[in-house]
């Protein structure tokens, strides 16, 4: 089906377009007071990811609340884990949480790589009901949690200021880290091309935790399987999000991916001085700017648009946009884009 609306995808290719294409991350979430009604209506978080129907609603409400340019898939980074033989809850207020581990190579024998098609099935079918909803008005994007990132979760058991757990196990037994590593790896790469052929136009994987490590640790156990995903996903755009890795911006931008997503902390200028010409960068408010009075957004938007230039950009938040956040003020950042941005 012809898309009425390509820009992110022509961005991402780095072909021309008539202005800079602008969506968020976290956009289809608590901001949105028909994303909470959908969410009270069923038994929580995880029920919701699971639903293919009410998943494709809440997908598309910022399409036509919002007016963005891509949908993303409602769903959540830690369905791999799941379905791979570690199962998560999602406390309110808390985050996600494991009640079992991954501490020793018993553990891990418990685990599974994931069967894309039947473990995760509810996200293909939760595309496709999106796609046939969207009816070619706007790409979607796929994504999945980078595999250091799906680690962190999987050995720590839930979110933490230090990731001492699981970096401990990077130290005390590599190889295991190794091993787990490579089967969030395989797991993730069949989970992307399922999402592929359901439908999604473009693929992001998000390592939320990238900035924790050290740089040579990185390029070990975060960026080696990263580059993995990158080399077996060749059928649409791929977009790398790697928070708090400002150090590793030249290493990402020799992966085989199209677009490098930049946090509030990483500037434009710089970034394209280390990523290269070839690449879409993608990014990069900071999202507390939109806590600010609407003339500031306004102009602080104008701004990071300035500073990216005429090159390869799509426009988003250095982070996923926070629960608190007016849908008015994201409002004014997306129409601020659209305005300031038109060549």
């Amino acid at each position: 089906m012809q898309l009425k609306n390509d820009l992110l995808l022509r961005a991402a290719k780095g072909q021309a377009t008539e202005r800079t294409p602008v969506w968020l991350m976290r956009q289809a979430g608590r901001i949105l007071p028909e994303y909470r009604a959908v969410r009270e209506s069923l038994n929580g978080f995880i029920e919701l990811v699971k639903n293919p129907a009410r998943a494709a609603e809440v997908t598309i409400q910022p399409v036509d609340i919002l007016g963005v340019d891509a949908a993303i898939i409602f769903s959540d980074i830690l369905v791999i884990p799941e379905a791979m033989g570690l199962p998560y809850t999602m406390e309110e207020k808390k985050g996600p949480s494991f009640p079992r581990t991954i501490q020793t190579e018993q553990d891990l024998q418990r685990l599974k790589v994931a069967d894309a098609a039947s473990d995760l099935g509810y996200v293909a079918e939760a595309i496709r009901l999106t796609k046939k909803e969207l009816n070619g008005r706007v790409p979607l994007i796929g994504f999945a949690g980078a595999p250091f990132t799906i680690f962190t979760y999987m050995v720590e058991g839930g979110g933490s200021k230090t990731f001492s757990k699981a970096r401990k196990m990077m130290y005390q037994n590599p190889a295991l880290s190794h091993q787990l590593l490579q089967m969030i790896t395989d797991s993730t790469i069949a989970y992307l091309k399922e999402q592929i052929k359901a439908g999604a136009d473009l693929v992001q994987i998000f390592d939320s935790w990238a900035g924790i490590l050290p740089p040579n640790q990185y390029e070990e156990f975060g960026l080696a399987y990263i580059a993995q995903i990158c080399n077996a996903i060749q059928d649409v755009p791929k977009t790398v999000f790697a928070k708090g890795a400002f150090f590793a911006r030249k290493s990402i931008g020799n992966l085989a991916c199209e677009v490098v997503g930049l946090d509030w902390n990483m500037d434009a200028k710089e970034s394209r001085a280390l990523v290269g010409n070839q690449k879409t960068l993608q990014g990069n408010l900071d999202p507390c700017v939109l806590y600010a009075p609407y003339d500031v957004i306004r102009k602080e938007t104008k701004q990071m648009l300035a500073d990216f230039g005429n090159q390869r950009h799509i426009a988003n938040l250095g982070h996923g946009v926070y629960p608190d956040i007016e849908p008015d003020k994201v409002k004014c950042f997306i129409e601020s884009v659209k305005e300031f941005s038109t060549k």
